[in-house]
């Protein structure tokens, strides 16, 4: 039975099939893409790239590593090795010595004038200039700048880019494999607390209910015990060392992971193609790592590297205090609670591993930014 609209005219209703026009298909053309098609992380990337602070962060980072892990083999000293006779030596560098940077000259003061004569006590070719004279008591005092490389003794054409420490050891050597030690300990303790808080946290968001109530409590009591105290524990029970201390970091690291982790699956548990998943019989297993935890992995990423700066601070901080690795072994907290006793009388000491902890920190910093804001969702596709 078929309905008809009689408000429409019997001329339209009835037109002639010779008055229709044929439309080929080859003439309708969909408009093309502007840019290519790319990927999230492409995209992300793509992002980061055009980041000149995020890129600079990188290039800092990179280098930094490079240097701990090749500067030691080259320097031509041990981390070890000590020579008290040539302790406390400035820094002395080839090249721009002879602008007056860096040239191992040290000013001493309070010397009798009449010593400057005595080659015993000031070797010939080692003072430089006299920077002021004065009387104490009668006698003629100077204070006199010199090449105290000269003025120890100090072979020719042996150098100590960073001076030495209080036992003779090179501080460029010790300097950057502490760093080395350093970035070791972090990487692995974020590493391990990665793994940690992703397997705590996606248990807790994915089963919820009492599951979750019990686990947060847990992660909560966990989080209230004294950082400082359990670390001394972890000392007296392994002893200082590198495993003592990664164990320390781990005991309350992951739980911020955790948190991370368990509020990103309660935001996708109930999404639609996960539901679809469950009702074809998918694995909860399968559920947590293939569907869900996938969605996590930028928060993931830049939380991750937040980390590694506030490792290499937790490492650093308990070195400074004395717990940190075992001597002869460096690490930056190590080098600057060396430093620090004796930062009014060389203060190259302490510089040198402060301006090392100082642009790791920043450049993490900055990088950590840049690739949240690369790995931002909502930016997607912007130029």
């Amino acid at each position: 039975m078929k309905y008809i609209d009689h408000n429409i005219p019997e001329e339209i209703l009835n037109i002639p099939a010779e008055q229709f026009e044929l439309v080929e298909r080859e003439n309708i053309k969909d408009e093309k893409f502007k840019t290519e098609p790319i990927g999230f992380f492409k995209d992300a990337m793509r992002r980061m790239g055009k980041s000149k602070p995020t890129m600079i962060s990188l290039y800092i980072i990179v280098a930094i590593i490079i240097a701990a892990l090749i500067v030691p083999f080259f320097t031509g000293y041990k981390y070890d090795e000590q020579n008290v006779s040539f302790k406390n030596l400035p820094p002395k560098i080839p090249g721009i010595e002879k602008l007056g940077i860096a040239d191992g000259s040290r000013v001493l003061t309070n010397r009798k004038a009449s010593s400057l004569e005595d080659p015993d006590r000031f070797p010939e070719g080692c003072i430089i200039e006299i920077v002021n004279e004065y009387e104490y008591k009668g006698t003629p005092v100077v204070d006199v700048k010199v090449d105290y490389y000269k003025y120890l003794g100090v072979p020719e054409g042996q150098y100590h880019w960073f001076g030495t420490d209080y036992l003779g050891r090179d501080l460029m050597t010790r300097l950057f494999r502490g760093t080395r030690i350093s970035l070791l300990i972090a990487f692995f303790s974020v590493v391990t607390n990665v793994i940690i808080g992703v397997i705590y946290g996606a248990i807790s968001g994915y089963y919820g209910g009492k599951v979750d109530m019990l686990m947060t409590h847990f992660a909560e009591v966990l989080d209230g015990l004294p950082y400082i105290v359990m670390t001394i524990l972890f000392m007296i029970l392994l002893g200082p060392g590198m495993f003592s201390i990664i164990l320390a970091l781990c005991v309350t690291g992951w739980i911020g992971t955790s948190r991370l982790i368990r509020a990103q699956f309660y935001r996708f548990k109930g999404r639609e193609y996960v539901l679809a998943a469950r009702t074809l019989g998918v694995k909860d297993i399968t559920l947590i790592f293939r569907h869900i935890l996938p969605n996590t992995v930028g928060p993931l990423i830049t939380r991750a590297m937040i980390a590694i700066p506030g490792a290499i601070f937790s490492e650093s901080f308990l070195a400074y205090i004395g717990l940190g690795i075992s001597p002869p072994e460096p690490s930056i907290g190590i080098l600057l609670a060396d430093g620090q006793n004796v930062l009014l009388q060389y203060p190259n000491q302490t510089l040198f591993p402060a301006i090392l902890i100082s642009l790791l920190m920043i450049a993490f910093n900055l990088f950590a930014n840049g690739l949240r804001d690369a790995l931002d969702p909502s930016q997607r596709g912007e130029e």
